[in-house]
């Protein structure tokens, strides 16, 4: 089952059982600082074990006053001029344990060692572009091969095609007109700031590098549309993605604990940044 996106004030969250957890995505400075006992309310009513806020730097200290850590920043997120800070309060002590936690860092301390290394060339035969709304079938279809489960229906067609009239743009690699993977630019138009996620690559054509090729391809054209700002929350025990990103001169922004339900289990998450040159 898909989270529940709704409003609280003017401020957009997102909640639901398979995170466990509700997501502040988009804050209204004018609903503090209410809006942190109404998420605790539901916090409470739903029985979740996280409240995991994305706001304004300057709004960082009325949700720490109330329980929330920082768990992550990315630089010149709003209009490339202020700050997000990533805040996580944990209703239930042990959602903060992570077993994983010496593995995390070893990954992040790998990918930083590959920080804007060389890339090997495309293999021939393969081919990028942006996606349409007549590969929403395909591209569904191959998003769940790959994932047996997401925070977001991308294994919906008609969720991506509509998606893709708002403010997501889908990218694919080819390989004899069969499409061998994907992402995406989630943007936040009005913030001039792009998510880059929804990586996904066949098994059979894994070890071809089609990742990094998408997301290098995918930066000219969020800045094409007005970008400042890309960033991603990558799986903090996927040392390929993590690689990725730091290979492409994305910076280490933080660790989210046990935050986003992929493929079954809640994992911690990884959050890279850069300014779309």
């Amino acid at each position: 089952m898909s989270d529940t996106l709704e409003k609280i004030g003017s401020s957009q969250i997102q909640h639901g059982a398979d995170n466990n957890r509700i997501y502040l995505m988009k804050l209204d400075p004018a609903d503090l600082p209410g809006i942190t006992a109404q998420l605790d309310a539901l916090a409470a009513k739903k029985g979740y074990t996280k409240i995991f806020a994305k706001v304004p730097a300057p709004c960082a200290p009325a949700f720490i006053a109330t329980g929330y850590c920082r768990e992550g920043t990315i630089p010149e997120f709003y209009n490339g001029e202020t700050d997000a800070a990533f805040l996580g309060k944990f209703i239930d002590p042990t959602r903060e344990i992570t077993p994983q936690r010496d593995e995390i860092e070893k990954i992040i301390t790998l990918a930083q060692s590959k920080n804007n290394s060389s890339i090997k060339p495309l293999p021939d035969g393969y081919t990028l572009r942006p996606a349409v709304e007549k590969d929403a079938d395909e591209l569904a279809a191959v998003y769940k091969q790959v994932f047996a489960s997401y925070p977001f229906p991308i294994h919906d067609p008609d969720y991506l095609i509509e998606t893709m009239r708002s403010h997501v743009c889908y990218f694919v690699a080819e390989k004899d007109g069969k499409i061998a993977g994907a992402a995406s630019g989630e943007m936040d138009k009005g913030n001039r700031n792009a998510e880059m996620t929804d990586f996904a690559t066949l098994p059979e054509h894994l070890g071809n590098g089609l990742a990094v090729h998408l997301l290098k391809f995918m930066e000219p054209e969020m800045k094409k549309l007005g970008i400042a700002t890309l960033y991603t929350i990558a799986r903090a025990i996927s040392p390929g993605m993590n690689i990725t990103f730091a290979k492409c001169g994305y910076a280490f922004g933080g660790t989210l604990i046990n935050n986003t339900q992929i493929s079954g289990s809640i994992e911690s998450m990884n959050l890279w940044h850069k300014t779309a040159g």
